[in-house]
């Protein structure tokens, strides 16, 4: 499904059950610009653990389809945060591209697919080959054996079978260096140019180079927009020749003669061919393969270096790794170095090239949650950079974002941008223009902008008027009704934070909005029309609308900001500890509602043995810290550490994972504590679930955690050694460092 067939209201990523098994085990390998800002690394790099990044599995989530998710991953060889992402593609045209059951590649990918649910833009793919070739991508593709291969985030190494070659991929944060060892005479490289007549290739024999434009893109992007690709062949080409495919033309480059090895250095730049060529040689150059292997291991072990564990078993370290590799790939950087050294980009919103950073690639709806609290702990001076481009993209297009991908995209629901600026208010992030944060909050919030287009909340002149978003009139009414509320709340934040409290007062009156959706008597949050009626008939396991991807018992629990109220509400922290106690063992029965078939989401929940609680997908993810909320942590702390046992392999997640979130709850919860509340400069406490960790903060400081005994529920919190009797610990004490202590 790409998005032109979806409703235009708002993209839903849908599916259908069918079970797959995991074909392919993942053999990774630690061997071993501006990469990553020198604040990212908190420490010495020869005091970090050597060889994390042999411990991250790229294919974890990888063995998924349209119809189930275990991730809806690729398998990406890149830098962290960078440009480019690498993949290998096993299939074309489909934005399901890697299988890893079926053995065979078309070739090594340049992608900037966010989802497969959004499609990818920009890509081009490289094939080396000998002798004589067919290129259409089926009849071209060749056995590899995964087991024999290393796919690691610095490097993928493989060999294919059919022409008997050793090829590897080595990324930096733009470009990647693909070399190529022939076993067999007439040596040659092939690379497809997706896209329509404007595409451009430009060969050019004295340099042996070869130019061209990627021109397939998915939506999201100025008009005319291309992606420049620059190829730099280690010798001259014997005969060169472009051919015309369907959607596609691919060029065939020839050298002829003895079996021997031919690198290929790729650029790729989304501002000029002059601009990717700055790029190859600033990043490229001429290393050699081994340089760059060891630079891109250096790189990855010291952002996984940023937090330590010790203990635990070989899988549960694998798929810590593995998650926080997943938290380091997006937002991807869109900025590119100038000639005087600093940065510029193209503006996704308005086609210009403007000085500064821009990022892309992130959908809020997902990431709001948990990502964006981890990289406060984490990683802040990355962060502020990452929010100052959000800004940067009000001041280009007018508008904040509501799913940048890479420009304007309509995704989902809510303005939960508003999320991530609140919580970084709340924690009193510097390093980014909070006002004219504000001001683009602001207008979002007040006046009416184009959801269609990917601005602006939809319904909100109903949303004004009413004080909720009406089922008939606005679609998804009840989730937009309480997005909208907990983005007022956020909003306040900000605006508490600039010291206008007037503004801050209105803001938080607002939102409480999601108290007209709540039913005293059967304790939901429900649709309810013009006219103040309830939407009948109800029944809290039917999907869609008034909610989304989700029913009544996902959502009910969707105003993290106002939980005091919901459970006086509920009657009461007792009745809100039976009610989560219920969701979590009762059936996971459902109806497919307004959707009209079973979408992925119904099928990942039916699949695990978690009642209503569907971990597959975001909106319960605060759910099981509820517990602690309401009084009784040790019932967070099983369900957690169930959770964690249960849905995280490091082969799988327990739906699609969405660019880091649903890693960043594994990272989180494994620390024992999670932000049940982002705008709210705090976490709910849980279990440490690793012996102990360290996550080094910088600048000398270091928060320690040390577990209860393994197989044994916490019933004592220390922190610095006196007693937490509170179900929280401000960020503010985390970030000064010490240790937490869960004892048993």
């Amino acid at each position: 499904m790409n998005e032109s067939t979806l409703p235009s209201l708002r993209l839903k990523r849908r599916s259908f059950l069918k079970s797959t098994g995991l074909a392919v085990a993942a053999a990774v390998t630690g061997s071993g610009g501006r990469d990553a800002r020198a604040s990212d690394h908190p420490r010495d790099p020869a005091a970090l653990p050597s060889d994390l990044v042999s411990m991250v599995n790229i294919l974890q989530g990888t063995d998924s389809t349209p119809v189930f998710s275990r991730g809806n991953t690729l398998p990406i060889a890149a830098r962290p945060f960078g440009m480019a992402h690498w993949t290998l593609q096993s299939r074309a045209g489909n934005s399901w591209m890697f299988q890893p059951g079926e053995r065979r590649i078309q070739g090594f990918r340049a992608t900037h697919q966010l989802s497969p649910w959004l499609g990818d833009y920009g890509h081009a793919v490289f094939l080396p080959f000998s002798g004589n070739i067919k290129p259409e991508p089926g009849a071209r593709a060749s056995s590899f054996r995964p087991e024999e291969s290393h796919l690691s985030p610095h490097s993928m190494r493989l060999r294919l079978l059919r022409y008997g070659i050793d090829a590897e991929l080595i990324p930096t944060e733009r470009c990647a260096l693909l070399t190529a060892s022939f076993s067999k005479a007439d040596p040659g490289w092939l690379f497809d140019i997706p896209g329509d007549e404007t595409a451009l290739c430009q060969p050019d024999e004295s340099s042996h180079s070869i130019s061209f434009t990627s021109t397939k893109n998915q939506g999201g992007v100025p008009e005319g927009f291309a992606t420049y690709y620059v190829l730099q062949f280690s010798e001259p080409w014997l005969k060169f020749e472009l051919k015309a495919l369907k959607g596609q033309s691919s060029g065939l480059v020839y050298f002829g003669g003895a079996a021997r090895t031919i690198e290929v250095r790729v650029a790729t730049s989304f501002i000029s061919f002059e601009q990717a060529r700055r790029n190859l040689t600033l990043e490229l150059g001429t290393k050699s393969a081994e340089t760059l292997r060891k630079e891109g291991a250096t790189v990855w072990n010291e952002l996984l270096g940023r937090i330590e564990i010790n203990g635990g078993t070989l899988d549960q370290r694998r798929t810590f790794y593995s998650c926080l590799y997943r938290t380091l790939l997006f937002p991807r950087i869109w900025h590119e170095p100038a000639a005087d050294g600093t940065m510029q980009h193209r503006s996704p919103y308005n086609g210009k090239v403007i000085p500064g950073m821009m990022f892309a690639d992130h959908g809020y709806w997902d990431v709001y949650r948990a990502w964006y609290p981890l990289m406060t702990l984490l990683f802040p001076e990355r962060l502020a950079e990452i929010l100052q481009a959000w800004v940067n993209v009000y001041k280009e297009g007018g508008w904040l974002p509501q799913f940048p991908c890479p420009g304007y995209r309509a995704c989902m629901t809510g303005s939960l941008i508003d999320s991530i600026f609140g919580d970084a208010a709340a924690k009193k992030l510097p390093g980014f223009d909070l006002a004219t944060a504000y001001a683009g909050l602001k207008k979002h919030a007040t006046e009416r902008g184009n959801p269609d287009a990917g601005y602006g909340r939809r319904g909100l002149e109903e949303y004004l008027k009413y004080g909720f978003c009406p089922a008939g009139l606005v679609s998804q009414s009840a989730a937009e009704t309480v997005d909208a509320a907990y983005g007022d709340f956020c909003i306040a934040q900000v605006a508490l934070a600039l010291g206008k409290r007037d503004d801050a007062e209105m803001f938080l009156k607002r939102s409480q909005n999601w108290r007209q959706l709540f039913d005293t008597k059967t304790g939901f949050l429900r649709g309810k029309t013009v006219a103040g009626q309830w939407l009948e008939p109800f029944d809290p396991i039917t999907w869609g609308d008034p909610y989304v991807e989700g029913s009544a018992w996902q959502h009910r629990w969707d105003v993290p900001h106002d939980m005091d109220a919901l459970f006086e509400g509920m009657g009461g922290k007792e009745k809100v500890v039976a009610a989560l106690e219920q969701m979590v063992t009762m059936s996971s029965e459902f109806n497919v509602g307004s959707y009209g078939d079973e979408i992925h989401e119904m099928s990942e929940m039916a699949a695990v043995h978690f009642g209503q609680y569907a971990h597959s997908n975001q909106p319960v993810h605060h759910v099981l810290y509820l517990f602690a909320a309401a009084g009784r942590p040790d019932r967070t702390r099983f369900w957690v550490d169930k959770v964690m046992n249960e849905l995280y392999t490091p082969d799988a997640f327990a739906g699609d994972e969405d660019t880091g979130s649903m890693a960043a709850w594994y990272i989180f919860s494994a620390l024992g504590f999670y932000p049940l509340c982002p705008g709210k400069p705090e976490y709910t406490l849980g279990q440490a679930y690793f012996p102990s960790s360290t996550v080094h903060l910088g600048q000398g400081r270091s928060l320690h955690i040390e577990a209860a005994k393994p197989g044994q529920l916490t019933t004592k919190v220390l922190w610095n050694g006196r007693a937490v009797n509170a179900s929280t610990l401000p960020h503010t004490e985390l970030m000064a460092g010490g240790r937490l202590q869960f004892f048993s």
